[in-house]
């Protein structure tokens, strides 16, 4: 099948579907199906766009293996889709945070529908964003960062080992367990023990200026970023965990104004200083893994599995049930 035929029948080529429905042959008769024009790239993007691929026109390795998936493998992917939203979306509230994982986005939703919404970058497929419910409780202004274990093992002390300087550079300060400073010269840092790692507020904080906290057992939490070019990529799978929101101080008044909190966060952060801001009323939220979702256009937006774990789920579904 030509390609320009294949986006007709999914309804990327403007005006084209109903034509092609009603006519079958109709794109024989229309523009040269071999040609690769303006409206049929316009298609492509328009296609890689609601697959949350690439945006570039181009019909590379990863949109042509989009293109190909086969109808019965689409219809699969919807079916344990409905299993995930059956373990999340029951009994939602009326004003509710939802962490779209697969799709890279944040969205608030009040009694009257979604109000804002937010590009995310979320965990890498070796450090993954998980999903779970819980309340956000409050906000961390000017936060600093305590280094977790897998990334002080993984990320941080073989930059440290490789170079002293790094904590300077990073702000790091070195900490005995109960918090005592320790002096980075006379530490073995092939073997550093049970040291802290935790780096000082300001614009270098990997934290940014807002981290918007709520309890789990996974240590992950919302947060601002220095690295705001991270939020153009189409593909946002890229932290260690923890999921960084794009304009995460407007949120943040959003979440103080509707729970009556009395704060205004920008001022908390010009204040200086760390400090806590607790919400008058807990938000929920919910952190969710769907690799379909309803597009605006009431078509289905089918996105990659970053954490390939459909394939596991689907034979779940499929297994026969024993008693």
């Amino acid at each position: 099948m030509l390609l320009r035929e294949r986006l007709a029948i999914m309804g990327e080529v403007e005006l084209m579907a109903a034509a092609i429905e009603a006519f079958p042959g109709a794109l024989l008769n229309g523009p040269d199906p071999r040609h690769y024009d303006e409206r049929l790239e316009a298609a492509v993007r328009r296609f890689q766009r609601r697959h949350l691929l690439e945006v570039d026109g181009i019909v590379g390795p990863q949109t042509l293996a989009a293109l190909n998936v086969p109808v019965e493998d689409r219809i699969d992917q919807i079916r344990l889709n409905m299993e995930r939203a059956r373990w999340l979306l029951h009994g939602l509230p009326e004003s509710f945070v939802l962490v779209d994982i697969a799709g890279y986005r944040l969205s608030y939703f009040r009694p009257n529908g979604e109000i804002w919404r937010s590009r995310i970058v979320v965990g890498r497929p070796y450090r993954r964003t998980p999903s779970l419910r819980s309340e956000i409780t409050h906000l961390t202004v000017n936060p600093t960062w305590t280094i977790p274990p897998t990334i002080l093992r993984e990320d941080v002390l073989p930059a440290v080992r490789r170079d002293l300087g790094y904590l300077w550079r990073e702000r790091i300060q070195v900490l005995s367990p109960s918090g005592a400073p320790l002096d980075p010269w006379e530490i073995d840092w092939s073997r550093p023990g049970n040291v802290v790692l935790r780096q000082s507020p300001g614009p270098h904080n990997a934290l940014g200026e807002l981290v918007v906290r709520f309890p789990n057992d996974h240590m992950v939490y919302l947060h601002d970023t220095p690295s705001q070019g991270l939020f153009a990529r189409e593909q946002r799978a890229a932290s260690s965990g923890c999921i960084r929101v794009e304009n995460i101080d407007e949120f943040a008044q959003l979440l103080l104004d509707d729970t009556r909190s009395g704060y205004d966060v920008r001022a908390q952060i010009e204040r200086g200083g760390t400090r806590n801001v607790s919400l008058a009323e807990r938000m929920p939220v919910i952190l969710h893994y769907w690799t379909v979702h309803p597009a605006e256009d009431g078509q289905l937006a089918f996105r990659p599995d970053i954490y390939e774990r459909d394939d596991a789920l689907l034979r779940a579904l499929d297994r026969p049930l024993s008693l």
